[in-house]
């Protein structure tokens, strides 16, 4: 089947669409890489879904007709991959992230993705799944990570510990132990790391009085010496220290989080390119610390994807941070697109949830009670 995955992140810097071909079921997935683009929202919609994402607030009016203006974003995307007239015989859509609370102490969690599925599926004429967060909370989950399974069936290795470190706007990570050894699928973790691009990017937001949007090739931070004394404060947040399952979003790192570590910097007088640095030093190491704390095994390779894994600087602090033996590399190095994997892994995820029935969710990642067929089903009339 010709699956078209469709992705935005909590970045807001572009959908990316991926076009696969899908063969097998679950273990034995097999898929041919097709084509991908890149669709950048019209700038007034891509700014209110930051404000939206901040926590400002709107009317349900204005609720609505965000939720259908990001609808018909993802549809002209659709559009555009006609153009290259290959056939799409679904589409997995992930919608923008506006809202992530996880689950807490006696409190289910809550997610809202928006970009409505029905909207999709009627202008396209293409089955469409879409929601896929909303099972796994509503069985127990986090919602978050949802792409470890895919992961599993894509990136394992017969003798390598692997970890998948996904660098969007949120770091996320599946850790794959070796297909070698004895209940390999059932030991596979995950969870999110904390701030990927997220802090970095705003970070160059404010620097930049809103004229640059993210550090290319990480080449503004490589220049400045970052301050160990403020990282290791700010390491002593709960969320890098809480156990997984776990999942985290712009509510809890995003603007108010910088201004907090802004001020924070200002007893230091740290220039501006040395607060980038050490921004960027604290994903780096928030990264690495995380496979130290959760994980028990020596990790043989880390595979890098997402925007993140464009910053070469970030990359090669998540290399001195890590063991000696680790190799860092991209998961494009073993075959896999890094740049649009997340968009390729939701394509997968509705060929599991309209073609196979099969759950997409891995318990032991997310903290559901069960597995969960994930997204909601809607066909054109």
């Amino acid at each position: 089947m010709y699956c078209l995955g469709l992705m935005s992140g909590t970045s807001v810097d572009s959908i990316d669409a991926a076009l696969i071909k899908i063969q097998g079921s679950k273990l034995d997935l097999r898929i041919k890489y097709l084509l991908n683009i890149s669709y950048s929202y019209p700038e007034k919609i891509r700014n209110q879904i930051l404000r939206v994402a901040e926590g400002n607030s709107l009317s349900i009016e204005e609720f609505a007709k965000l939720d259908e203006e990001i609808a018909l974003s993802f549809v002209n995307v659709v559009k555009e991959v006609r153009k290259k007239h290959f056939p799409i015989e679904l589409i997995g859509s992930h919608g923008q992230t506006v809202f992530h609370r996880p689950p807490a102490i006696n409190s289910i969690g809550y997610t809202i993705q928006l970009g409505r599925g029905e909207i999709i599926a009627n202008l396209t004429g293409i089955p469409t799944v879409n929601n896929f967060r909303a099972a796994d909370i509503a069985a127990g989950g986090q919602g978050a990570p949802l792409v470890s399974a895919v992961d599993a069936c894509l990136l394992s290795h017969p003798h390598y510990h692997r970890c998948i470190q996904n660098i969007g706007g949120i770091g996320n990570v599946t850790y794959l132990p070796p297909k070698c050894t004895e209940d390999w699928y059932k030991n596979i973790t995950g969870w999110d790391t904390g701030p990927g691009n997220m802090l970095i990017d705003l970070t160059i937001n404010k620097l930049s009085n809103g004229k640059q949007f993210y550090d290319s090739n990480g080449i503004w931070a490589s220049q400045g010496k970052p301050n160990y004394q403020l990282i290791e404060k700010w390491l002593n947040h709960d969320f890098f220290h809480k156990k997984p399952p776990k999942s985290t979003g712009r509510e809890l790192f995003g603007e108010e989080y910088l201004e907090y570590c802004w001020n924070d910097a200002q007893a230091y007088k740290l220039s501006e390119t040395d607060f980038l640095t050490t921004i960027t030093e604290l994903t780096a190491i928030s990264i690495t610390n995380s496979y130290k704390h959760f994980i028990k095994y020596p990790i043989d390779e880390i595979l890098l994807c997402g925007g993140g894994s464009h910053n070469l600087y970030l990359k090669e602090r998540i290399n001195h941070h890590s063991p000696q033996n680790t190799i860092v590399k991209t998961t494009t190095e073993v075959g896999l697109n890094s740049d649009f994997k997340e968009a390729i892994s939701f394509a997968v995820l509705a060929y599991w949830r309209y073609v196979s029935k099969i759950p997409g969710s891995l318990p032991q990642v997310t903290g559901a009670y069960y597995s969960m067929l994930l997204g909601d089903v809607y066909l054109p009339f």
